[in-house]
C-alpha cells in the first residue's frame, strides 16, 4: 500500500485490535498450526513457525495457546488439517489484490472470496494475475516516543534494515514508523530493532511479519475508493483469510474521511 496511505491503515487497525481480538487470535492461531505441521515444532529451525510466533505475541495471545496450537499443529494433540491457498484479483478501478487464506475447505473460501470481490465491484482472476506487482519484504512497524528520525535512522540502520518511513503521530505524540528489511535477515533486525528500543528508550514493536510490497500503486478516489476499502475490509473479516495485500493509493485526507 502507499505510503501515505499506510498509517492511516495501522491506525485503524490499532483502534479495533480490542474489538477483534477473538478473530486475530484465531488467524494466529492457523498460522501456527500450519507452520508447525509442515516445518515442525521448532521455532529455531522452523523460520515461519517463528514469523507465526512472533506474530501471535505481537496480538497478545497467551504463551500457553501458542504453546497448544504449536502441539495441534505437530500432531501431539488433536487439530484440524489446514492448507494454504492464495487468490489474486482486481478491485475497482484496476486495484491489485493478493489474498492468502488457510482453510480446511477449498470450495467454501473460493466462494467466500469470489463472492466478496463481485459485490464490491471487482473481480477473482488467474494465479499470478497480480502477483508480480508486489515483493516480498520484511515489514517491521515501531511506536516510539521522544525519539527523532536520527535516533530510528541510528537503531534501524546498525539492525540491517534498509529503509524506514515516519508514518505519523497519535494524538499521544507517540509517532509510528514503518522499516522495511530484506527477507533474509529479518528476523536477526527485528530482534536488534526491538531490544534495542525497549533497553534504551523504553519504545516497543507494534507488528513484525513478511509482506508482500507493491512494485507500483494504484491511484483510486470517490465511491471507487470507498469500495475498494469495503472490499478489503470484507476479505479480511473472513475467517479463513490470514492477509489482504493491495497497491491502492488514496489520498490522505480522503482516506482520513472515510476510515473516520
Amino acid at each position: 500500500m502507499a505510503g501515505h496511505s499506510k498509517w492511516h491503515n495501522i491506525k485503524h487497525r490499532k483502534a479495533a485490535v480490542d474489538a477483534k481480538r477473538g478473530k486475530l487470535w484465531t488467524k494466529c492461531a492457523k498460522a501456527i498450526m500450519v507452520a508447525a505441521k509442515n516445518g515442525g515444532a521448532d521455532p529455531e529451525t522452523n523460520l515461519t513457525l517463528r514469523y507465526a510466533i512472533d506474530e501471535a505475541r505481537y496480538c497478545n495471545m497467551p504463551r500457553d495457546t501458542i504453546e497448544r496450537n504449536i502441539k495441534k499443529g505437530a500432531g501431539e494433540i488433536g487439530g484440524e488439517d489446514w492448507e494454504t491457498v492464495r487468490y489474486e484479483g482486481y478491485g475497482p478501478n484496476g486495484v491489485a489484490i493478493v489474498v492468502d487464506a488457510l482453510t480446511n475447505n477449498r470450495t467454501r473460501t473460493a466462494t467466500e472470496v469470489r463472492n466478496a470481490f463481485a459485490k464490491y465491484g471487482g473481480n477473482l482472476g488467474a494465479t499470478g494475475c497480480v502477483g508480480f506487482m508486489f515483493q516480498t519484504r520484511g515489514s517491521i512497524t515501531l511506536s516510539t516516543t521522544g525519539l527523532s528520525e536520527d535516533d530510528v535512522m541510528e537503531i534501524v540502520l546498525a539492525a540491517g534494515a534498509e529503509d524506514v518511513k515516519a508514518l505519523g503521530s497519535d494524538d499521544e505524540g507517540a509517532a509510528t514508523w514503518l522499516v522495511y528489511a530484506a527477507p533474509v535477515g529479518f528476523q536477526a533486525a527485528r530482534a536488534s530493532i526491538e531490544e534495542a528500543l525497549k533497553s534504551r528508550y523504553g519504545c516497543s514493536i507494534v507488528d513484525a511479519r513478511i509482506d508482500q510490497i507493491p512494485t507500483t500503486t494504484a491511484p483510486v478516489s470517490g465511491d471507487n475508493a470507498r469500495l475498494v476499502l469495503k472490499l478489503i475490509e470484507t476479505l479480511d473479516d473472513n475467517d479463513d483469510v490470514q492477509n489482504v495485500y493491495s497497491n491502492y493509493d488514496i489520498p490522505e485526507s480522503e482516506m482520513a474521511e472515510l476510515q473516520g
